[in-house]
């Protein structure tokens, strides 16, 4: 495996368990706002308060790196054989 296809490898890993990741401890806005605040215009009512996505993306990267570690070494060691 070149080092091309391991970046191909590593990003694709790393969207699809950036979707999964995504969801994890997403709270909901306030329902209304308070009296003394005024809505936001144009906002969403069921986006996240606090989406946290550096956290969730460190999360992302770390998870992808063991993940993309044990599909090289599968790859590499020549269990599937691409090639053929």
């Amino acid at each position: 495996m070149n080092i091309g296809a391991a970046i191909v490898v590593f990003v694709m890993i790393w969207w699809c368990v950036f979707f999964a990741v995504l969801p994890l401890g997403v709270r909901r806005g306030p329902e209304t706002p308070r009296r003394d605040e005024a809505p936001v215009p144009g906002a969403d009512p069921g986006a996240p308060a606090d989406p946290q996505l550096k956290k969730k993306a460190w999360l992302t990267t770390r998870i992808t790196l063991v993940l993309w570690l044990i599909v090289s070494a599968i790859i590499l060691s020549g269990v599937f054989n691409f090639r053929d």
